[in-house]
């Protein structure tokens, strides 16, 4: 297998490439300040920024995780930003989301911790929602319940509606793994909506989504996007805006960026071309950057 690569002129050049991120990365040095979150008072929208693609969100009166990740290393890969929370000082959680199985988004060790935690704080673990065909890789962890949607089937939990939607991405654990779903999750209650997409590429599905479930605050990838090969399944800046106008959202909150070095471009890039593309667009009051682990409410 290794000898095969070698001989590969496309495989070669990308492993050379991840080797070079691996190196950057390596001697970068890790950056960020934890936070204490603030709790929601009822009703309330409540949405923390860990880091990467993962948030801490409290609507109707619970508590979700999406995506949790406070991994320190993925592998050879460092993590450059403190996550922005530390797992102990979270409340219990109620939901855990994950948008699909790739090792950035569904982090084992994490989820395990979660339900570590919630069963100490309250007596019962979370339950988990994750895409088709993902059940495998979660079921082992000590959920209460795991829930698997297909695209625009929802799961209802104590009046939260949570809505999986479809995305440009793929949902491959491993590189023969290739039949497992992937999206993004609409989470909705009697007063609010919020829509995170996972990771995607622009799509036409950003206008379905927000035509039908009209989620006014969104959470949009913006980074590794680069080569531009990449942007066949991550978001640009560019492309995120013009996903948020599709949307037709009232706010935007970037994700997928700074956090780990994935793709090519300069880390502090894709936040400059957010700006530059928000004022181009005339959307740039809309646009919400999020401190790791400082809590917005909408």
């Amino acid at each position: 297998m290794f000898k095969t690569t070698l001989q590969n002129p496309v495989l070669r050049k990308r492993a050379t490439q991840f080797g070079r991120l691996v190196r950057r990365s390596a001697v970068t040095p890790r950056t960020g300040q934890i936070h204490k979150p603030k709790l929601a008072n009822h009703g309330d929208l409540g949405v923390t920024f860990i880091g990467h693609a993962s948030f801490f969100v409290q609507i109707g009166s619970q508590n979700v995780l999406i995506d949790p990740n406070f991994a320190r290393w993925l592998f050879v890969l460092k993590r450059l930003r403190q996550p922005g929370v530390r797992l102990r000082d979270l409340p219990s959680i109620d939901l855990v989301l994950v948008t699909h199985a790739h090792f950035d988004h569904l982090h084992r060790p994490s989820l395990r911790a979660i339900v570590q935690h919630t069963r100490r704080r309250r007596g019962r673990p979370p339950i988990i929602v994750v895409p088709n065909q993902v059940f495998d890789l979660v079921s082992d962890l000590g959920f209460d319940d795991v829930v698997e949607l297909d695209w625009w089937n929802s799961y209802r939990h104590r009046g939260l509606t949570v809505t999986h939607v479809p995305s440009r991405h793929w949902g491959a654990r491993i590189l023969k793994d290739s039949h497992r779903g992937y999206g993004g999750y609409v989470l909705r209650d009697a007063e609010h909506s919020i829509y995170h997409a996972g990771d995607t590429a622009y799509f036409p599905g950003f206008r379905e989504i927000g035509r039908r479930l009209a989620p006014e605050l969104a959470l949009l990838p913006i980074g590794a996007y680069n080569p531009p090969s990449f942007r066949s399944v991550h978001a640009s800046p560019a492309d995120a805006t013009r996903a948020f106008l599709d949307l037709k959202s009232r706010w935007m909150v970037p994700m997928h960026y700074g956090t780990f070095r994935l793709s090519h471009e300069p880390m502090e890039e894709p936040l400059q071309l957010l700006q530059t593309e928000a004022r181009s667009a005339g959307v740039e009051d809309r646009v919400v950057v999020l401190e790791e682990g400082v809590t917005r409410f909408f």
